[in-house]
């Protein structure tokens, strides 16, 4: 049977979503989960929720989803052991080096890859098993037709989004928060810059990045038939009736196999909408009609209510209970209850009188006990043992039955331990005191880092820029169809080109990916720049270098060592660390910082050009404009996909503090150009490089300096 699962953001959220039919929750402690701003819980809170729902055959995952630097891993860890003692049954986690390290201390714990690690294709279902997970969340941007291609081949269980707020921007692709006001929604803390006014060209939506609630009630039964795990119900935010009305539709729906009754469909709303609800990812009806922002109401206060009296007051039966019951002549009665996990539990009545007036036959003991009411448990069978002519008082059948049950209670409180490894997370990057201990520290090199330079589109490449010879040149994919302006680099000796991957490859878009790749291997690359995990085997089987981009979220040592573990041969740490997280990092493979341009702060599926503008103008809109007057440029991620890229209004700019980046132990600093002409673009290489006094109106230090929260 399909899970439901629920959040649950506070205790009380716990017994919402269980007592409504929840299969499982998801929770996180104060720290270290996508959902800070929710009550969340402590350890103990963790461990008496886990106990309420192990009681009730409901499973419990700990989100540990938030990107981690080395200072905070050990932590981070401790809480991931404290959670497994407590009988969590999964941990959710967006940071490969925290996976990392979690699959090393609890070796049989399950592993689920949070959306953030943003898995929107089999290759990367694929790589996420050989590296330890056993379910991907995957992408919410994901159509029904990929989400059944993915389903097909997956090695692990696949869970889907099917109800709550949507981000506009790809899961773990947003920086907007962070970039404008330090609250980096990779770290728990977005401050939600997507729900707030912007004016476009021609100002068709005033909210053209906030949208509408997820909602696939109505697709359930294909999503299961499908081969999907878990039915996953956004809102640790939410109040918990919010969750007991959300989960209870989801829950009925789901388990008896049909769509939502029109009251059903009111209730949600009625729990939180912002002007309805959207399927336009999954059925791929994009646009304007997607968009939608939470207008002032208070809902419908009785449906709260409501929920709130029935899950305080009332016990979810889901355990189902075996009963063998025996009534003997001269033999006391007997009853024994078994339940799914195989618990036992028997007691002992009296001994059952001659029957003066009724008898106590087979049927009036089952009756009695199915009524197992307010308890967790259900009766799925009786078997009798009854002799004639015996009477027994239903007192007496009602006691045995209350003491069986409350034995089974106590049984199902106790978790098993979990496998724990010593392990130490500072140790394990630490350079190795004896000859026999694997060393993975390399020195940090003499030499300072080399200019890399990443283009957007070829009209950026210049005869000029082919003189000042930077290290790596990285051109997207689909513009390396201009071979007349590259050919020159090609041929350089001082110049190695690079190709980059679209940060998204579904799978109903990978033939046309791998004739390209295809393409770029007999011009002569070799190397691609890749910033998601499902790209990294294909390239690699494909016979191409791989290197890291800042999509993979890169964030202390240990997921430095991921990428060496993956194979790549150099790896960009995430623009959302500070110059000391920087410095901290073990560095084992080639390290890369961006130093200047506009950093992507979002990277979206439904077109914000489109739904600002009403047509495709992607050659001269101008971008959107927030209420203090700043811009965003927005541009298409390739030239070949509607996907937009949303840009800082201002320009990362360092080549005055060069020197602060020169001890850090990187290898390359990488000059990104996105809006810059050809000439600017030599302007800014001369400048890194010492010459000239290029700078650009109104430009950031980015995150290095202050860091986010």
């Amino acid at each position: 049977m399909i899970e439901i699962l629920s959040p649950a953001g506070s205790p009380e959220g716990v017994t919402a979503a269980v007592q409504n039919g929840a299969d499982a929750v998801y929770m996180g402690f104060s720290a270290f989960n996508a959902r800070r701003g929710a009550k969340n819980f402590t350890a103990d809170d963790f461990a008496r929720a886990a106990e309420y729902c192990r009681v009730r055959g409901v499973k419990t995952y700990l989100t540990l989803n938030t990107l981690v630097t080395d200072r905070e891993l050990p932590a981070a860890l401790d809480t991931a052991v404290t959670a497994a003692k407590a009988g969590a049954d999964a941990i959710i986690i967006a940071d490969l080096g925290l996976m990392r390290a979690v699959h090393s201390a609890l070796p049989d714990m399950p592993l689920h890859c949070s959306t953030q690690m943003g898995i929107h294709n089999s290759e990367g279902a694929r790589i996420v098993a050989a590296m330890g997970a056993s379910r991907v969340v995957l992408a919410r941007e994901l159509p029904r037709e990929d989400i059944e291609s993915i389903a097909r081949s997956s090695p692990v269980e696949l869970e889907v989004f099917v109800h709550g707020a949507y981000c506009v921007s790809h899961s773990g692709q947003c920086y907007f928060s962070s970039v404008i006001g330090r609250r980096s929604g990779n770290r728990g803390a977005c401050a939600q810059p997507c729900r707030l006014p912007y004016s476009g060209n021609s100002r068709k939506s005033e909210y053209p990045l906030s949208l509408k609630d997820n909602c696939l009630v109505s697709h359930l039964e294909e999503l299961e038939k499908a081969g999907v795990k878990s039915l996953k119900i956004e809102g640790r935010m939410k109040r918990p009736e919010y969750a007991a009305i959300v989960t209870g539709v989801y829950a009925k729906a789901a388990h008896e196999h049909r769509d939502p009754t029109a009251e059903e469909l009111n209730a949600l709303e009625s729990a939180f909408s912002r002007q309805g609800f959207t399927d336009g990812y999954y059925t791929k009806n994009l646009g304007e009609s997607m968009l939608g922002v939470r207008e002032e109401t208070t809902g419908d206060a009785e449906i709260f209510r409501s929920a709130r009296r029935n899950y305080l007051h009332g016990e979810f039966q889901r355990v189902p209970v075996k009963f063998v019951a025996e009534l003997k002549t001269g033999v006391p009665a007997r009853l024994v209850a078994f339940d799914d996990r195989g618990n036992r539990a028997a007691a002992q009545g009296a001994v059952p009188e001659p029957a003066f007036h009724r008898e106590t036959n087979t049927a009036q003991l089952s009756t009695q006990l199915h009524k197992t009411g307010g308890t967790p448990f259900f009766c799925e069978a009786v078997k009798c043992r009854v002799d004639p002519g015996l009477a027994l008082p239903v007192a007496a059948i009602n006691e045995m039955r209350r003491e069986v049950l409350a034995a089974l209670f106590e049984q199902r409180r106790a978790s098993k331990q979990p496998k724990i490894i010593d392990f130490d997370a500072t140790a394990a990057i630490t350079p190795a005191p004896t000859p026999d201990t694997a060393v993975i520290v390399i020195p940090p090199s003499p030499e300072p880092p080399v200019f890399t330079v990443s283009i957007t589109k070829s009209e950026q490449l210049s005869n000029e820029l082919l003189v000042l010879a930077p290290r790596l040149l990285y051109i997207p994919l689909a513009e390396l169809r201009h071979t007349a302006k590259l050919k020159p680099f090609l041929a350089s000796p001082d110049i190695m080109v690079a190709a980059i991957m679209p940060r998204v490859v579904f799978d109903s878009e990978w033939q046309r990916t791998y004739k390209i790749l295809e393409a770029a291997r007999k011009i002569g690359i070799t190397d691609i720049l890749c910033g998601n995990l499902g790209q990294v085997l294909p390239l690699r089987e494909m016979g191409f270098t791989v290197r890291g981009d800042f999509g993979l979220n890169i964030f202390s040592s240990h997921a430095l060592l991921a990428a060496r573990d993956l194979g790549l041969a150099s790896a960009t740490l995430s623009f959302e660390m500070s110059l000391p997280q920087i410095n901290d990092a073990v560095k084992p493979l080639d390290t890369e910082l961006l130093a200047y341009g506009r950093l992507p702060l979002m990277l979206t599926e439904n077109c914000v050009i489109k739904s600002s503008s009403g047509s495709c103008t992607c050659g001269s809109f101008s971008g959107l404009s927030d209420r203090t007057g700043a811009n965003f440029p927005v541009i298409r991620e390739n030239a070949d996909s509607c996907r937009n890229v949303v840009l800082n209004s201002k320009k990362l700019f360092l080549a005055d503090r060069l020197p602060d980046f020169l001890n850090l132990g990187v290898w390359g600093l990488r000059l990104a150009f996105t809006t810059e002409n050809a000439a600017e673009c030599v302007s800014v290489m001369r400048r890194y490089a010492g010459d000239g006094a290029y700078e650009p109106g109104g430009f950031t230090r980015g995150l290095y300096y202050k860091g986010v929260e």
